[in-house]
């Protein structure tokens, strides 16, 4: 236990002094605190026990939590009247763009179809912890980054709309007798799955504005509202449901019916969030198991290659459906190449229900491909929110 202590507390003090580095040379802290991992995991320097890097899926989802809860209220009327139509088209078209094109990639080289649409199911999933790291590091602000927030707090909607759909026709290809009556019988399931989920949320959140008229200092503001996220997770979790949408949903409904100042609720968050943030990227750079990167081969190279191509020519065609800025139709694409948590849970999915054939080598694709995706990916964001002008010191 004092050697885990004792690491963690180097784990912060190495992530701030990459971080500070790394600001000198305008690279995103997102990448810094992953470099640094990689560093003193396994593979480099050695420092960080097993016990530490195994214990990232706990962290991760209390960081995507809170990610996902103040997400939420990018879904207040007047946001979603400001930028709501073209967020939905945009969202839409990423999502689709990302699924049809890796699948067809994939099946084009020989993959079985099934196999294929589980890569393509998990392809639009996006990273909301990169990138909100990103955007709040640099402070970036107007219509290109709301709107980028605004995609990747509902793409993973769609997201997981998608790769349920996507899970229940790989399913029905695989099963002997498969007919149409199982085809539906998944999609149903699938769709209800979504549903009790966002209303799981929005009952937690009806239930969060009763208890929220008795707080009033901001310390007690903190407690009651990571206390309420979390206590959305464990529900959706224990009951099989998706975390991620079930926050969203609690953070909208909050946002959207708490009379007074809603905004105080997510404020609340930031004053612990980056230490969450900080360990959870250091601890996923440290999991990279090196020799994985090898093992990846030509299927991890082309979903590698053909999702972000996927996404940034979906997130076009949206935006220009949409009529939206140009600098929204150009760049917006480029600020969706991250992904973490949510494909790695997915990609769990997919081990879990397919062990006895792909399971193994799919998970073990989606992991070294995420990793790289979180490296690169926030450089990507950092271009595009530069290029559209909405760094204050550029």
């Amino acid at each position: 236990m004092a050697v885990e202590i004792l690491i963690s507390g180097l784990i912060f003090l190495i992530g701030l002094f990459t971080a500070k580095i790394a600001e000198r040379f305008k690279i995103p802290a997102v990448t810094a605190y992953l470099i640094s991992g990689v560093l003193i995991g396994p593979y480099v320097l050695n420092i960080v026990p097993h016990v530490l890097i195994h214990s990232t899926d706990l962290v991760a989802n209390v960081i995507l939590s809170m990610v996902a809860f103040s997400l939420g209220q990018t879904f207040s009327r007047k946001q979603l009247k400001k930028i709501g139509h073209n967020v939905m088209l945009i969202s839409w078209g990423e999502v689709l763009g990302a699924f049809i094109l890796v699948s067809l990639a994939l099946t084009l080289t020989g993959m079985p179809l099934y196999q294929a649409l589980l890569f393509g199911g998990i392809a639009p999933a996006t990273a909301p912890a990169a990138t909100v790291m990103v955007i709040r590091e640099y402070r970036a602000k107007g219509i290109f980054t709301d709107t980028l927030l605004g995609v990747v707090a509902i793409d993973d909607a769609w997201g997981i709309i998608v790769f349920a759909l996507a899970m229940a026709v790989a399913k029905s290809l695989i099963e002997p007798g498969n007919s149409t009556y199982t085809v539906i019988k998944h999609f149903l399931l699938a769709g209800g799955n979504v549903l009790i989920s966002l209303g799981v949320g929005i009952l937690i959140g009806l239930i969060f504005n009763f208890f929220a008229k008795f707080v009033r200092s901001e310390t007690n503001i903190l407690i009651l509202t990571f206390g309420f996220v979390l206590i959305t997770s464990g529900t959706a979790l224990y009951f099989g449901l998706s975390d991620l949408l079930a926050n969203m949903a609690m953070g909208a409904t909050i946002m959207n019916l708490y009379r007074e100042d809603p905004y105080k609720f997510f404020d609340s968050l930031k004053r612990i969030d980056w230490l969450f943030y900080l360990y959870f990227f250091v601890l996923t750079g440290a999991g990279l198991e090196v020799p994985l990167l090898k093992e990846i081969g030509f299927v991890g190279l082309v979903y590698l290659i053909t999702r972000p191509f996927g996404e940034y020519i979906g997130a076009f065609t949206g935006a220009v459906i949409g009529r939206a800025d140009k600098k929204i139709r150009n760049l917006l694409g480029l600020g969706l190449v991250p992904q973490a948590g949510v494909a790695l849970g997915l990609a769990i999915l997919v081990r879990n229900e397919f062990k006895a054939s792909i399971g193994h080598s799919f998970l073990t694709t989606i992991v070294a491909t995420t990793i790289i995706y979180e490296i690169i990916g926030p450089y990507f964001t950092k271009i595009a929110i530069k290029k559209a002008g909405e760094i204050p010191e550029y």
